[in-house]
């Protein structure tokens, strides 16, 4: 039996610190149930587009049975925009009052090095896998979004995916299409099981657990974006997912063409 997928809900409680990699300025922050999370905010410069691709990005990872840090909801008191000294932080407090996304701290966590830690061609297989469906450009060697925690890898930071919802009027056209930056991909060297990382996906994420996923999205974020109903717009989000789903083939041939020149 299939249990939909739950977040739960943080209040954040302090402001502990910025992380200053790229321009959206995420922080360290401590919520109300005593632990630290990264902290992505409604307020900054993709706005609540990111955080629909870091929620349904992250849980189709997690549902895959990747290593994921948990995300919950993050609950921001007006009180917050008050007494930041540094003004652009001040301001990107106060655009982001209310519901926010947040992944646990995880506190030692190095990132991922190709050179140190080699991966399982299958495991690299359903990393690429994924990254196509979602059409994530941010998994390079500059910039992995892998991490190693106690040995583990884990994955992060999936807020640059799904990027058909920044022009989302021809969604049923960019469905279908390959995913051509999937040659800068930092696995895809080792993703010598695409065929079968291909066979194995495609049987978990079916159209119920897709729509599971996709329901998380809360009104209030699709409200600031969107003038159509929420179940309107998660619906697009769903089909533009199963479509990409049920033509894998396309993506899965620009994956196997772009490593062959690589190997």
């Amino acid at each position: 039996m299939n249990t939909p997928p739950q977040l739960r809900t943080v209040n954040v409680t302090r402001y502990v610190t910025p992380l200053r990699e790229g321009g959206s300025l995420p922080a360290i922050a401590e919520a109300d149930d005593g632990f630290l999370y990264v902290l992505k905010f409604r307020g900054a410069g993709q706005g609540v587009k990111a955080l629909i691709a870091e929620l349904i990005g992250g849980e189709i990872a997690r549902k895959i049975g990747f290593k994921i840090p948990e995300l919950v909801f993050a609950n921001l008191d007006t009180a917050f925009g008050r007494t930041e000294p540094d003004e652009e932080i001040q301001d990107l407090l106060k655009a982001s009052v209310g519901l926010n996304l947040a992944l646990h701290y995880l506190s030692g966590a190095i990132t991922f090095d190709g050179a140190v830690t080699v991966v399982d061609p299958l495991l690299a297989s359903k990393i690429v896998w994924m990254d196509c469906l979602l059409t994530n450009v941010d998994r390079t060697p500059r910039n992995t979004n892998m991490l190693t925690w106690h040995r583990e890898l884990w994955l992060i930071d999936h807020g640059a995916a799904l990027y058909f919802h920044h022009s989302w009027h021809n969604w049923q056209e960019q469905a279908v299409r390959p995913f051509t930056q999937v040659k800068d991909h930092v696995l895809l060297a080792r993703a010598s099981e695409l065929e079968t990382a291909d066979a194995e996906l495609k049987n978990i994420l079916t159209p119920q657990v897709i729509r599971d996923i996709v329901n998380l999205i809360p009104d209030e974020w699709i409200a600031q974006e969107w003038m159509e109903e929420p179940d309107e717009v998660r619906s697009i989000y769903a089909q533009f997912l199963e479509t990409r789903i049920a033509s894998s083939q396309i993506f899965l041939n620009e994956a196997q063409h772009a490593r062959s020149a690589l190997i």
